[in-house]
């Protein structure tokens, strides 16, 4: 799958996620990345699929402005292993961009599967 294939999966899910979720994700950019960089999989595991790195907005204080957006890295070559096709792989970045989302909003796996989102 090119880059440009998967960079388009990846907008289709984001279209896609609950309103709540977009709504909220107007200072968070989605990047695709080959793969993770040698500090990442040493820090996190060679088969990383996704990171957010931001400040959650449960964490945000009154006084927070003026940041440089949160960011989510989606990590192609992880993301398609081991996927049969390209709605294997598609279903993989859904479940990946809810998770970091989950992170950016200060939730955790059950809470997504309480809102029956995975």
């Amino acid at each position: 799958m090119t880059t440009e294939e998967f960079e388009e999966l990846a907008a289709a899910a984001i279209k896609k996620l609950p309103k709540e979720f977009r709504g909220r994700l107007d200072n968070v950019v989605v990047l695709v990345k080959t793969a993770p960089t040698k500090t990442q999989c040493r820090r996190f595991g060679p088969g990383l699929l996704g990171l957010y790195e931001g400040i959650p907005l449960s964490e945000r204080g009154t006084f927070y402005s003026g940041a440089m957006p949160d960011k989510i890295t989606l990590f192609k070559d992880n993301l398609e292993q081991g996927a049969r096709d390209a709605a294997a792989v598609a279903a993989r970045i859904r479940h990946t961009l809810l998770h970091e989302i989950a992170h950016h909003f200060g939730m955790d796996d059950d809470e997504l599967i309480e809102k029956g989102l995975y």
